[in-house]
């Protein structure tokens, strides 16, 4: 079994971006094996994602804030 851990859905933009970055080192360190390097990558992908929709979320939420009349 590989040491690579697979986090849950995260609760929050911060804790995303948090495993977004210790993902970022692992990959770039460039020991990982080759499996664990796509597992890594693919939930990289999965958090971007999330992350995108948290930000979507905000900016709409910012939109509707200083247009109350549309």
């Amino acid at each position: 079994m590989s040491k690579i851990e697979k986090a849950a859905t995260p609760a929050s933009y911060e804790e995303a971006i948090q495993r977004l970055r210790t993902i970022v080192a692992e990959l770039e360190n460039g020991t990982a094996r080759l499996d664990d390097t796509v597992s890594l990558y693919e939930e990289g992908l999965k958090l971007s994602a999330f992350c995108n929709a948290c930000l979507s979320k905000a900016e709409q939420k910012i939109i509707t804030l200083e247009n109350p009349q549309q």
